[in-house]
């Protein structure tokens, strides 16, 4: 059989699948719902500045994550790290209940 052997031939096409029935909603197989995402804690604290806020990390935070949703500006996350030198040796490992002080804007 040559290369130009089945041009002009039409070839027999595979019937394609039907999905038409297909309805959006959990798995059949999934054995529980996942369970709801934590909530951050944002209670404020007393400090001396008066200002000063407590944050419990949850999965998926990151020191710039935390640093957008306080002061609006993810570049001030070293301002998160320098108040919680005790607790963050490396700013790229916080941990899911992690409790951190928040400077003041």
């Amino acid at each position: 059989m040559g290369i130009f052997d089945g041009l002009g031939k039409k070839k027999e096409e595979k019937p394609r699948a039907d999905f038409s029935n297909v309805q959006s909603g959990s798995s059949t197989t999934s054995a529980a719902p996942p369970a709801a995402a934590p909530v951050p804690n944002l209670e404020p604290t007393t400090g001396t500045s008066g200002s000063e806020q407590s944050y419990t990390v949850v999965a998926g935070d990151s020191l710039s994550k935390i640093a957008k949703r306080f002061y609006g500006d993810a570049n001030k996350w070293p301002r998160i790290h320098e108040a919680n030198r005790d607790q963050i040796k490396n700013p790229d490992l916080i941990h899911p209940g992690q409790k951190l002080r928040i400077p003041g804007a």
